[in-house]
């Protein structure tokens, strides 16, 4: 049996893939989306919702603010469920050399743009009076903003279905083929052009990709209003999110409309089970610990996992499949996938329709990890 033919086919229907589902109808394309389990699952469901600009490089900040910037056009069309806030994030420092990372990130981010505020010791307990007195300050950069990223994933489907889109759900894609896709239950979708947005299973469809599942936990508590009121992440989260090291955990906070608290994050190779590490999750709750002595008086209601698909550099895989020029990826975003899925969503539209991207694509293209290979 074979189902409509598309002009676009968009595999995972993840933040990512619904992002790109929603880009490619509203330009008119014909666009199929097939999911393995429910729309916003997966890496989505596991991520902390975090739309930051980050600098780890220049690519990175790229792509990050190009799509911070879509978010912040897109946020009043957001329904109320997506929970959009603009709180802000705090970088907080633990001792004087990081304030020193402070004084260099802030200009970073003033030079291309970016509102950022430097806050002492004093201002910085002021602002976020649950954290231990003492630290040395931190940077605040305002434009960053939090959703709760599920919701946020089944709003961009359903503004694909409302241009036309048809989600198929749920549906295993077994196989690539030259005239489209081959389903679990023996069944085929033809299309045109093929996007893999299925985060670390990707690699089931491409082996030869150089994308690594890398475990996360996280924990939300009970409703506390105004316990904090910014994301706050340590400094020393950039050693961890962006290192190669077995595992590592950092402190990293987010205030919930709802009034609950996000607690992360870790971050774990090599592992292959979804249940609870309770060891790795006592070392991340004693890292908070660390920066919020009141955060043992809060009552957790879950703690769950999820695994992000991470490149060894750190930037997504966005863009044709070298050999096949109508296969194109959009993973490896690891944690960044939430912030960066509009700008993603747009250099793939882009780059679909052969036209010039908005920020340059080369960075991001598979071809650098995928020399040679082919599905």
């Amino acid at each position: 049996m074979k189902l409509p033919v598309y002009e676009v086919l968009i595999i995972g229907a993840g933040i990512v893939g619904a992002a790109c589902a929603a880009a490619c109808a509203r330009e008119g394309l014909e666009v199929g989306i097939v999911e393995a389990d429910i729309v916003g699952g997966g890496a989505t469901a596991a991520g902390m919702g975090h739309l930051v600009v980050m600098d780890d490089s220049e690519a990175q900040f790229a792509l990050t603010r190009y799509s911070q910037t879509l978010w912040r056009r897109l946020s009043e069309q957001l329904p109320a469920d997506v929970e959009y806030d603009g709180c802000g994030t705090i970088w907080v420092a633990s001792d004087a050399d990081e304030m020193s990372a402070v004084v260099q990130k802030k200009q970073f981010y003033e030079s291309r743009g970016v509102p950022a505020q430097i806050l002492d010791s004093h201002q910085l307990h002021e602002v976020e009076q649950s954290l231990r007195e003492g630290l040395p300050g931190g940077l605040l950069v305002p434009e960053d903003a939090v959703i709760y990223a599920p919701c946020a994933a089944r709003f961009l489907v359903e503004q694909a279905q409302s241009r036309g889109a048809q989600l198929h759900c749920p549906r295993v894609v077994t196989e690539i083929a030259p005239d489209g896709v081959r389903l679990n239950d023996g069944s085929s979708i033809v299309a045109q052009s093929i996007v893999v947005a299925a985060g670390t299973w990707s690699t089931r469809l491409f082996p030869g990709i150089d994308v690594r599942p890398r475990k996360g936990h996280l924990l939300i508590t009970d409703r506390y209003p105004g316990f904090v009121r910014h994301q706050l992440v340590e400094l020393g989260y950039l050693k961890s999110a962006h290192s190669f090291i077995s595992e590592s955990v950092a402190f990293n906070i987010q205030p919930r409309k709802t009034g609950q608290m996000l607690l992360g994050s870790s971050r774990q190779f090599d592992k292959d089970s979804s249940e609870v590490d309770h060891p790795m999750l006592a070392r991340m709750i004693s890292r908070a610990e660390e920066f919020i002595p009141n955060l043992s008086r809060l009552s957790a209601i879950r703690t769950w996992t999820g695994f992000r698909a991470a490149t060894p550099d750190k930037l997504p895989l966005v863009g044709p499949v070298p050999g096949h020029e109508n296969l194109f990826l959009a993973t490896g975003h690891e944690g960044l996938g939430i912030t960066t899925s509009l700008g993603t969503a747009e250099l793939l539209l882009n780059q679909l329709l052969r036209r010039e991207t908005e920020i340059p694509a080369a960075p991001y293209l598979p071809g650098r990890v995928y020399e040679g290979v082919h599905a």
